[in-house]
């Protein structure tokens, strides 16, 4: 259930294209450029209304959970996620259809392999609580959920959109090449990745977790919530994934360095280590920290949050 790595490039809306239609007219000869200019309008305005009505988050399921290594049934240990679906900083919809998982020993060899250990022992913090949700903190330890380990590599679970080509067919060769046997793609799927990040450069002033925003309860004044409401809207045009905008976009609070800035976070994963160089892990119990994340809770859940 690996996910595989493809170019994000793929998609237009990476370049946040203005909003132009194209306009046709009797006689007028069409090429594909012009039929993926009318996809991209109109998949352009449905990525910017969601983008700046809900913003990018969770919007139905996709918990994150850790599996243990299952020796009798050879089952490898495993970061699992839900299926479920979340909307990305440019408002586009990414969908997992069925359960997937990252299977965490394969990562952590892998990164052990890649830079002998660096990467994970940069990633290495104690006085964990100041990296996770209040929520974790409050049930860590209790039930089924394990406690917050004294010394732990810290990754956060990434998800983001990637399009990938389905359904050849037969077209006219493209490029310096004569054959008559040519295919093209027919179809590209809405598909997804997901990644499991080691963070450093973590401390006291940065967590590396999503910025919640304007705490707007926090106002016992009614006067003085509508005003920060009223602020908060004629801020949020700047912060927002927009067609027509220039240049990379921004990254947001919890992204790392050099990373998509369209992932969407789901959650934190605590790896309890050993103080050696570079750490091992102790085989004590993984923690998950789902309670970071943004969330978007749909419009029926806000009308059971107010009573009606």
């Amino acid at each position: 259930m690996s996910a595989l790595t493809r170019l994000p490039e793929a998609d237009p809306l990476y370049a946040r294209p203005r909003p132009q239609r194209p306009f046709y007219a009797t006689g007028m000869l069409l090429d594909a450029a012009d039929f993926s200019a009318e996809q991209t309008y109109h998949r352009g305005r449905l990525a910017q209304a969601l983008a700046l009505l809900s913003g990018g988050g969770t919007l139905a399921g996709l918990a994150v959970s850790h599996s243990a290594a299952d020796l009798p049934t050879d089952r490898p240990e495993e970061i699992r996620v839900a299926a479920g679906v979340a909307i990305d900083r440019l408002g586009r919809l990414v969908e997992i259809g069925r359960p997937a998982c990252l299977r965490l020993q394969r990562w952590w060899d892998a990164s052990l392999a890649a830079d002998g250990g660096d990467s994970l022992r940069r990633a290495t913090y104690a006085n964990l609580p100041r990296f996770l949700s209040a929520r974790i903190q409050a049930e860590a330890g209790t039930g089924d959920i394990p406690a917050v380990p004294a010394r732990a590599v810290v990754a956060d679970v990434f998800l983001r959109f990637v399009a990938c080509e389905t359904g050849l067919t037969p077209s006219f060769a493209s490029g310096p090449f004569d054959a008559l046997d040519a295919v093209a793609t027919a179809r590209l799927s809405d598909a997804y990745e997901l990644l499991l990040v080691a963070r450093d450069a973590l401390d006291d002033a940065y967590s590396g977790l999503p910025n919640p925003g304007p705490d707007l309860a926090a106002i016992a004044d009614p006067a003085a919530r509508r005003a920060a409401l009223q602020d908060a809207v004629l801020a949020g045009w700047e912060a927002s994934g927009r067609s027509g905008q220039e240049g990379q976009l921004a990254p947001a609070a919890e992204h790392p360095r050099d990373f998509d800035p369209t992932a969407v976070f789901l959650a934190r994963v605590l790896i309890p280590v050993t103080a050696d160089v570079p750490p091992q892990r102790d085989g004590t119990a993984v923690l998950v920290d789902n309670w970071s994340r943004r969330f978007i809770p749909s419009l029926g859940l806000l009308g059971r949050w107010v009573g009606i």
